[in-house]
């Protein structure tokens, strides 16, 4: 009896080094994600809080551009929140299309 040999179709594994070296590792997901219920003050000064800690960040670039590509719906990323991130994407789709 002839066996069948299946072999398993893998996708490439994004990978993650680069979070080693970020700036936010460590801190408290609350900061990056915010709470259920989240009032508008508070989210304000959290995501300045958020984007505070990745304006110093050495991958944040790394960061948004992961972000952008998955497209990570939520938080804060490479120092934008999900609205700025969705003009930033955007904006690439545009400069792509352009090109």
């Amino acid at each position: 009896m002839a066996q069948v040999r299946r072999q398993a179709t893998l996708r490439p594994r994004p990978s993650w080094g680069w979070q080693d070296a970020a700036a936010c590792r460590g801190e408290d997901l609350v900061l990056f994600f915010g709470p259920d219920g989240e009032r508008q003050p508070e989210r304000e000064i959290r995501e300045r809080k958020a984007k505070e800690i990745c304006a110093q960040c050495p991958v944040r670039t790394e960061c948004l551009d992961y972000a952008i590509s998955r497209p990570e719906k939520y938080g804060t990323w490479g120092g934008l929140n999900e609205d700025e991130r969705a003009s930033e994407r955007r904006r690439r789709m545009r400069r792509a299309n352009a090109a």
